[in-house]
């Protein structure tokens, strides 16, 4: 009994782990928009074609929408991935439910198979925006057992919250601007800057993202307040993160369509 007791626990949090939202609306928007500026000619043509005319921002949170029907329950594990202490990811068996990084590979799968229905190549289009933005917010490559911050609870000025909603949505939504004002906010890069925020690949940035998990969790204590300081101190990497999660985007979508 107290066996069974432990796995229905044990189940509950995973599905809370899994259906957790990522950047929240806008940050996801923002990624969106700064990938569509950097599209090939090519590329935009086939996305748009494939999408009905529906931006890349618009459709960037489908990942999320999707989560209040069942029937796409099976996803839930891909917004995400935990890789243990000293490993690098790889060298432990994938879990049989898949993670963001099995995702994102089937998404770059399906959408590239020529033979595969339209209307599934347009969904896991869908999908592999979102998720490649999932993959920029670095508690989404955290830790299993605090379920990538949502168990590290803290406060946001006068309100209770987790850490991994402070850096999912608490830190934009309290910069007060619009993803489009967000996106438009960047300074000007050259082909050379771009090229190098976009270098390496998936397993790269999983890296990348893991390392920065890190410094993310040593930035808080539980039951810290935050507040404007913690602002000062991190919205600058917030806003880093998107710029590389649209870049990155752009970067992907070309290899595939262009």
């Amino acid at each position: 009994m107290k066996k069974a007791v432990f796995l229905l626990v044990l189940f509950i949090g995973n599905m809370t782990w899994a259906n957790s939202v990522v950047w929240g609306p806008t940050g996801h928007r923002v990624v969106g928009e700064i990938a569509e500026q950097y599209l090939s000619g090519r590329a935009r043509r086939k996305i748009d074609k494939l999408l009905h005319g529906e931006s890349l921002a618009v459709v960037a949170n489908h990942g999320d929408d999707i989560k209040s029907d069942n029937r796409f329950r099976k996803y839930g594990a891909w917004h995400y991935v935990n890789i243990p202490p000293g490993k690098r990811y790889g060298e432990e068996a994938v879990s049989e439910y898949g993670d963001l990084v099995t995702g994102i590979e089937k998404c770059i799968e399906i959408i590239k198979d020529k033979n595969a229905p339209e209307e599934d190549r347009a969904f896991y289009l869908k999908l592999l925006i979102h998720f490649i933005g999932d993959l920029h917010q670095p508690l989404h490559v955290g830790r299993a057992e605090d379920k990538g911050g949502n168990d590290i609870q803290v406060r946001w000025f006068n309100d209770g919250t987790n850490l991994h909603s402070v850096w999912d949505s608490k830190m934009i939504n309290h910069y007060r601007m619009s993803y489009t004002e967000i996106a438009g906010s960047y300074p000007g890069m050259s082909r050379k800057e771009v090229k190098k925020l976009q270098e390496g690949n998936l397993l790269d940035w999983v890296g990348e993202s893991r390392k920065l998990a890190g410094e993310v969790y040593a930035s808080a204590e539980i039951g810290e307040k935050l507040g404007y300081r913690y602002m000062y101190d991190h919205f600058g990497t917030v806003k880093a993160q998107l710029q590389k999660g649209g870049l990155r985007l752009a970067k992907v979508l070309n290899e595939i369509f262009g």
